[in-house]
């Protein structure tokens, strides 16, 4: 799913002013008119990043947010803020908001925002594809195998890995041979090298 950024707000003007703002500087934007809608049309493959205002008539800014907590969502979220709700947004940010940007804003300040949000989003979705990936890689490993990883990642050489498993050097080799072809790795420094970026 391709990045966007949503945009939350009961204001029709602000919702045009912004999503206006947002398309001329090459963010894909999908405008929501309440808390419910968005709600409605959230799921957890969202990527991008939600820009939500504080005050709204039925469900607030603030309680999307907290049902979104709820439903484990991790977008990055900006709420956009009139003076007096400073202290909301930083009792927002404590429980793990992005950022809030105050109204009015300064256009540059809250695309740098978005720009930030959106680039620490790709990361984190980069980041569990590529642990989905190990994860995957390392379900395909038979038990032989894993254990010659562990004493391989223990340092071990092939010599003393058939000693303690009381197996042939060219069964090790082997089984070696296998355990690199499915985790796509060359050595035992690149094996270690994947492993320890897991931890």
């Amino acid at each position: 799913m391709s990045a966007q950024v949503y945009l939350v707000d009961d204001d029709e003007a602000i919702r045009d002013a912004l999503g206006w703002l947002l398309q001329s500087r090459g963010f894909a934007c999908v405008p929501h008119a309440s808390g419910e809608e968005f709600l409605a049309a959230w799921s957890p493959q969202l990527a991008g990043c939600l820009l939500l205002d504080i005050r709204m008539g039925g469900i607030s800014g603030l309680q999307l947010f907290d049902r979104l907590l709820e439903l484990g969502n991790a977008l990055p979220v900006i709420f956009l803020t009139g003076h007096g709700d400073v202290p909301m947004a930083v009792s927002a940010l404590k429980k793990g908001a992005f950022d809030f940007v105050e109204k009015p804003f300064n256009d540059k300040e809250l695309l740098d925002r978005v720009q930030e949000a959106l680039r620490i989003d790709a990361a984190r979705r980069a980041s569990a594809a590529n642990s989905e990936s190990l994860n995957s890689r390392l379900e395909r490993l038979t038990v032989r195998e894993r254990q010659i990883m562990e004493l391989i990642l223990a340092g071990k050489f092939n010599k003393v890995i058939a000693d303690e498993l009381q197996i042939s050097m060219r069964t090790v080799e082997v089984h070696r041979a296998h355990l690199f072809e499915k985790m796509g790795v060359r050595t035992a420094v690149e094996l270690s090298q994947l492993m320890t970026a897991r931890r």
